[in-house]
C-alpha cells in the first residue's frame, strides 16, 4: 500500500507515542527543570551542507520549544569521526547532543583500524530526522541510456568501467560496492576529495557513473541543457521528483536498497528522561509543514519515531556494511 508522507508523518506519530507508552520510566520520570542553560548540537560536517542546514533547523526549533540557546558546533574531519567522537566523550547530561548519520555510525568502525569511540557503546540514539536515496547517473553524453547498459557493459569486459564517489566508505561509495555484488559486475572505484569535483569529473566523461543524493543530482538532470542522465533509484519506489527514473528493483536488480540517511545522538549515561524529552520534541518538529517540506523537497523522508527503532535501524545498517567493508576489503585513504 502506497502511503503519503502525511499518512507516514502520522503513522510514525503514533508509532513513536506508543513506544514511549511502553516505557515508564522514559515517559513518567522528572527531567528536574531540562533544560536551564546552553545546549550545544555538534554537527561533524563543515558548515553549509544537508546535514548542517537541516541540524541548524532542528537546533533553532528546539530553542523555541526549550527557551535556551541551542548552538550549532562544528566539528568537521575524518570522515565525521572528529565530530562524533566528542558527541560520544561529552558529559552525558542533555547538553552536547548531536548529528549521528550513515558512515560515523554503521561504517567507520570497520572502515578503520582505529576508531576512538564505539558507535554501539558510546553513543545514545534519540531520534531519526530522515532518509533519502541515490540516484545513479551518467553524463548526458555517455552512451548509457539505461543501467541495464551499464550493467551489460561491466559484464563484457570486466574492470573497463569506472564509478566516481566523494570519499572512501560514504554511502555513494558503497552503493557502487553492492551494485557490483547485486548484479555480479566488476568496476574500478574512484575516490575525489569530495562530491563537486566526482560529479565534475562525472559530467565531462572522466568517470562513467556515479551515486548521488537526489537533491545533489536535480541541478543536473533538469532545465533545457542536462548534463547528467539519471538512471536508477536506489529506493522501493519512484521518487516524485524523478517520477521517471525505475528503481533498481523494477529493473530486476535485488539488494539495492540503499538510503543516506541522519538523525540526532548523545552520549551515553544520558538520562532516559532526557533522552524521551528530546525525542518527543523533536518528533513534533518533524510534523510541522516547513519541516516537512524542507525535508520532502529534497527528495528526503521524514521519519521520526523512538530512540529503540533508531538504535534498531543503526544496528541493521552497521551488520550490512560492515559486511560489505570486509568482504570487498576497503580500506581508508
Amino acid at each position: 500500500m502506497h502511503l503519503t508522507n502525511d499518512q507516514r508523518l502520522r503513522r510514525l506519530g503514533l508509532m513513536a507515542i506508543g513506544g514511549l507508552l511502553a516505557l515508564p520510566s522514559y515517559a513518567n520520570t522528572d527531567v528536574g527543570g531540562y533544560p536551564n542553560k546552553n545546549i550545544t548540537f555538534v554537527v561533524p560536517y563543515a558548515a553549509g551542507g544537508s546535514s548542517d542546514t537541516r541540524s541548524r533547523q532542528i537546533a533553532t526549533k528546539l530553542s523555541a520549544a526549550y527557551g535556551v540557546p541551542v548552538i550549532v558546533e562544528n566539528r568537521p574531519g575524518a570522515g565525521g569521526n572528529i565530530g562524533t567522537e566528542y558527541i560520544a566523550k561529552a558529559k552525558g547530561d542533555g547538553y552536547v547532543i548531536g548529528l549521528g548519520n550513515f558512515a560515523p555510525l554503521a561504517v567507520n568502525k570497520a572502515l578503520f583500524r582505529k576508531l576512538n569511540y564505539d558507535p554501539a557503546t558510546d553513543l545514545v540514539p534519540i531520534v531519526m530526522i530522515e532518509k533519502g536515496p541515490l540516484i545513479m547517473s551518467v553524463a548526458q553524453a555517455s552512451p548509457f541510456k539505461s543501467a541495464k547498459d551499464v550493467i551489460a557493459a561491466a559484464k563484457a569486459k570486466p574492470n573497463s568501467l569506472s564509478f566516481a564517489s566523494g570519499g572512501i566508505g560514504g554511502s555513494h561509495h558503497l552503493a557502487g560496492e553492492l551494485l557490483q555484488d547485486a548484479a555480479g559486475i566488476e568496476m574500478t572505484h574512484i575516490a575525489y576529495k569530495g562530491g563537486a569535483p566526482a560529479t565534475n569529473d562525472l559530467i565531462a566523461g572522466t568517470v562513467n557513473i556515479m551515486f548521488e543524493w537526489i537533491f545533489a543530482v536535480m541541478p543536473y538532470v533538469s532545465g533545457n541543457e542536462p548534463r547528467l542522465r539519471p538512471l536508477a533509484i536506489t529506493s522501493t519506489q519512484r521518487s516524485p521528483l524523478l517520477k521517471d527514473v525505475p528503481t533498481f528493483e523494477e529493473l530486476g536488480i535485488k539488494g539495492m536498497e540503499i538510503s543516506n540517511w541522519f538523525g540526532v545522538v548523545a552520549p551515553k549515561g544520558t538520562p532516559a528522561p532526557i533522552i524521551a524529552k528530546l525525542n518527543a520534541s523533536i518528533n513534533e518538529i518533524l510534523k510541522q509543514p516547513e519541516m516537512v517540506k524542507a525535508i520532502t523537497s529534497l527528495g528526503d523522508e521524514p521519519v521520526g519515531g523512538t530512540p529503540e527503532q533508531f538504535g534498531s535501524f543503526i544496528k541493521a545498517e552497521t551488520a550490512r556494511w560492515s559486511k560489505l567493508v570486509k568482504s570487498h576489503d576497503i580500506k581508508p585513504e
